[in-house]
């Protein structure tokens, strides 16, 4: 084996793309002589996270490029579930290209063979093993949403849940409910339960709004202000960190409907609420936690990369403390469009290698 690509969404089938575009075979296809590459996904089904969006998340309020490189997304409108119309499209992809993914394949650990740092590395699964030349990592963040310690969590008597576990507002109808986070999905989210619910929007510092576009451009440069920390080994933060919020026509909506009421962040919870810091209290029967994610890479412990910071040292999406592993989807890369752009990359990097090799 050549290249195991682990994970089945935007980056992974990006990379698979780019492997099959360069003379890379399917594994369960190839003939001897054939330089193969196999993808390893721990879904049921294709779609990568956007089958787990939540159900009200419609195309017209999809955040980002979701289009796969060389493969455009059928017309869609604007009132389309993106949970249920973008997995058909990434179905159709990986048939298109015949990237063969196999799942449900759960990656338990990555390992160098027999310890050697010369040797190579090996893939441990729930159905074997598999030992490759590289490693492409595109795991995402979805299956790891960060919840933040507060005091008192664990008092609190109502419903506390994650972005992750976020299905629609018609749950929260009557209630008053508590949106903590800064980012993009706390303010969509906020605009769309302060519809049927009474809201209280939390974040640990004042948000910073742009009037200008978040386009391709904007992205870009997004992308660009994480890589330094990733380089670094420093965890990688979000795109938002760098670029503050932009405004978008659901916080438009909710500004103008006088939602947009930004409340610093509660010093502790406590049974019925959250008390501030001025030590008034705010009453609440429902605490979402738009709070975001980390990227998912505890299978890779046994490569021991992590840094005292926390972070794994990358550049151009290339482990540097072990050259023979990508993570795409991880960083910089975290956006559609800069998971398109790692896939590419990587395989590049790889074939470079292999035509030095060679010489």
């Amino acid at each position: 084996m050549d290249v195991v690509v682990i994970g089945g969404g935007q980056a992974g089938l990006s990379a698979a793309y780019h492997l099959r575009r360069t003379g890379f075979v399917p594994v369960r296809q190839a003939a001897e002589g054939d330089r193969t590459f196999v993808v390893l996904d721990a879904n049921d089904r294709a779609g990568g996270a956007w089958q787990h969006r939540w159900e009200s998340l419609r195309m017209a309020t999809v955040n980002g490029i979701h289009e796969l490189p060389g493969f455009a997304v059928p017309p869609l409108g604007d009132d389309e579930s993106s949970r249920d119309a973008l997995p058909p499209y990434f179905a159709a992809y990986e048939q298109r290209f015949d990237l063969d993914v196999q799942r449900p394949v759960r990656v338990r650990a990555v390992r160098r063979a027999d310890d050697d740092p010369a040797g190579r590395l090996v893939v441990d699964t729930d159905r074997g093993s598999w030992s490759a030349r590289y490693v492409i990592n595109a795991t995402g963040t979805w299956t790891r949403p960060f919840l933040p310690h507060y005091p008192g969590r664990d008092r609190f008597a109502g419903r506390q849940l994650h972005v992750a576990d976020y299905v629609s507002a018609t749950e929260f109808t009557g209630q008053r409910v508590g949106i903590v986070g800064a980012g993009i999905s706390a303010v969509q989210l906020l605009d769309e339960i302060s519809r049927v619910a009474d809201t209280v929007w939390f974040t640990r510092r004042e948000p910073e709004w742009s009037d200008e576009p978040f386009d391709i451009p904007a992205r870009v440069a997004a992308i660009a202000g994480v890589e330094e920390r990733v380089r670094r080994g420093l965890p990688p933060g979000s795109v938002i960190s760098v670029t503050g919020m932009h405004w978008t026509p659901w916080a438009r909506a909710a500004q103008a409907r006088g939602v947009l009421v930004r409340h610093p962040m509660f010093a502790s919870l406590e049974e019925g609420g959250a008390r501030m810091p001025d030590g008034s209290f705010e009453p609440l029967d429902a605490i979402l936690w738009a709070t975001g994610f980390r990227a998912a890479v505890d299978h890779l412990a046994p490569l021991r990369l992590r840094t005292p910071e926390g972070g794994i040292r990358a550049a151009d999406s290339r482990a540097l403390d072990e050259p023979r592993l990508f993570l795409i989807g991880y960083g910089p890369s975290q956006s559609t469009i800069g998971a398109n752009r790692a896939g590419r990359d990587a395989v590049r990097a790889i074939v470079r290698d292999e035509a030095l090799l060679t010489a």
